[in-house]
């Protein structure tokens, strides 16, 4: 039999490396985004998204499309990256809880929810099926349908933004965007990627003013609408972010992501009913795509003193993510208001 101080060393010893393992793999990943988690303080506790999005059947000649994810936490604010071949991707966190959302090619083609506690270092991976997304568009994503013909003046000017973004060298993709729409003014989706960039750096005004140019070209470029819509809602207007977004909901009557902007908008403006109509929408159109609706509604109904609606939504969200990192606590409050 094993004595005990031998027994503590080979606990020990495996913590150690399993540690290691998972260090290095947070090193390894984050540091295409400039982050080296395993050198911030072990007091801090310094919180970390990060993982690997994987695109299958893409042809291996063919060009790779543009992938981004957004992290928008729980304080609504976005940030945003442009995935390069690695398909790698790292956040440092400021507030728990939130979304990570992955869209390509402007389309969105997942999301995940994420825990509002958890361990310091969180790996959220990606497969996203490029032929399923090519055949069809699910029924919680913009469509694809418009689109601006290629112009062999800029190919080599989005490869550039492109490989700019991957290096999370923002002010050269900006460069490569002015570019773009100095050779060709009637590209609405340069415009609109411009006006991306911009938000990220937080320059609301030339934000908009690149959305605003991208609407005037396509005015019903349901994009460039969302992200104006998200410069309303950082600039606390959410009345205005409501009527943005149910424009959008008029030219994307089959997005729950834009019925889900919605509903936000509405809480947001204290219009808890509409908000709740607006969210319950966004489920019926991608009941599973979008369950963290239902934690949006549980936190609607708790506010409203109506904990056993909330309940029955902490229900049917643990019924579509049943290994949540808060189970035990949805279940806790389940347990104490049954319907």
């Amino acid at each position: 039999m094993t004595n005990q101080p031998v027994k503590y060393l080979l606990i020990c010893f495996f913590l150690i490396l399993v540690v290691g393992q998972v260090t290095a793999q947070v090193d390894e990943i984050c540091a295409e985004s400039g982050n080296t988690p395993s050198f911030d303080s072990p007091f801090a506790q310094v919180p970390y998204i990060y993982g690997r999005i994987v695109l299958k059947g893409l042809d291996p000649g063919a060009k790779l499309p543009d992938v981004t994810i957004s992290m928008v936490d729980s304080q609504q604010s976005t940030n945003r990256l442009t995935i390069g071949k690695s398909g790698n991707y790292c956040f440092k966190v400021k507030n728990n809880g939130g979304t990570l959302i992955v869209e390509v090619n402007g389309v969105e083609a997942g999301r995940r929810s994420l825990p509002s506690f958890g361990p310091a270092q969180l790996r959220e991976d990606f497969e996203i099926f490029w032929t399923q997304l090519q055949k069809s568009v699910p029924p919680g994503v913009i469509s694809a349908k418009s689109s601006h013909p290629t112009n062999p003046q800029t190919v080599e000017l989005y490869k550039k933004t492109a490989e700019a973004e991957s290096a999370k060298n923002k002010e050269k993709a900006i460069g490569y965007l002015k570019e773009i729409v100095l050779k060709d003014p009637a590209d609405f989706i340069a415009w609109a990627r411009l006006g991306a960039l911009y938000f990220g750096q937080n320059s609301l005004a030339e934000a908009e003013k690149a959305f605003r140019k991208s609407l005037e070209l396509k005015i019903e470029y349901t994009p460039a609408w969302i992200n104006v819509g998200m410069i309303r809602v950082a600039q606390k207007q959410f009345g205005a972010a409501v009527e943005i977004y149910k424009h959008a909901a008029e030219l994307e009557p089959k997005s729950a992501r834009v019925f889900q902007l919605l509903g936000e908008a509405y809480l947001q403006a204290k219009q808890g009913s509409l908000g709740a109509e607006a969210l319950n929408k966004a489920l019926e159109l991608d009941p599973r795509g979008m369950a963290e609706c239902h934690l949006q509604l549980a936190h609607l109904y708790q506010l409203a003193g109506a904990k056993q609606m909330a309940a029955k939504e902490y229900q049917s969200f643990l019924t579509k993510v049943p290994n949540h990192p808060d189970k035990k606590k949805f279940e806790k409050f389940i347990q104490e208001n049954p319907q």
